[in-house]
């Protein structure tokens, strides 16, 4: 795959996805739904080493999440347009790109659609591709290569970024 780039409403940031997504995600969830003002997201998982930013210097929120866990969201600082998120208590290690802040977003189809109990009605679901009325068992749909690729970004265990999450959970507690 020839690298894709993308970015925020202004051009203040730029980025540039360096390997294919491990895979793309049709979120469905309230909370999605709450933080885009719009009926689902996509997002493509992604280490975040292969998130390359190429300009700016989007800014991390820890915001609430339905596991109770949070998620890091990072938005240009000058337009608020989100890029990207952490789940999972926020390390940054994964990132879900939003794929609509691609240049070419028709490049990256849902692999899945998930969440669907909290579907809009009117939402109408394509044939052949997965979908779940709540998460999934990655082992079971994920190509072995992004299982492989994901278990080895988690290894790594540390966040490429430590920072303002830990520093606001603190505060928090």
């Amino acid at each position: 795959m020839d690298p894709l780039t993308g970015g925020c409403a202004c051009g203040g940031v730029r980025y540039r996805l360096n390997a294919a997504p491990m895979f793309v995600h049709c979120c469905h969830c309230t909370c999605c739904q709450t933080e885009t003002g719009t009926a689902f997201v996509l997002n493509a998982l992604i280490e975040a080493g292969e998130v390359e930013v190429l300009q700016g210097a989007p800014e991390p929120r820890l915001i609430p999440s339905e596991s109770g866990r949070g998620q890091q969201l990072w938005r240009c600082p000058d337009c608020r347009v989100a890029l990207w998120s952490n789940y999972g208590g926020a390390v940054d290690v994964l990132r879900f790109v939003r794929v609509g802040t691609l240049d070419a977003p028709a490049a990256l189809p849902p692999d899945v659609h998930i969440y669907t109990r909290s579907k809009l009605p009117w939402v109408i679901l394509p044939e052949g591709v997965p979908a779940f009325e709540a998460y999934y068992d990655s082992s079971q749909l994920w190509p072995a290569a992004s299982l492989a690729r994901r278990a080895a970004a988690i290894g790594k265990g540390a966040p490429v970024r430590p920072g303002p999450v830990e520093q606001e959970e603190a505060v928090t507690k």
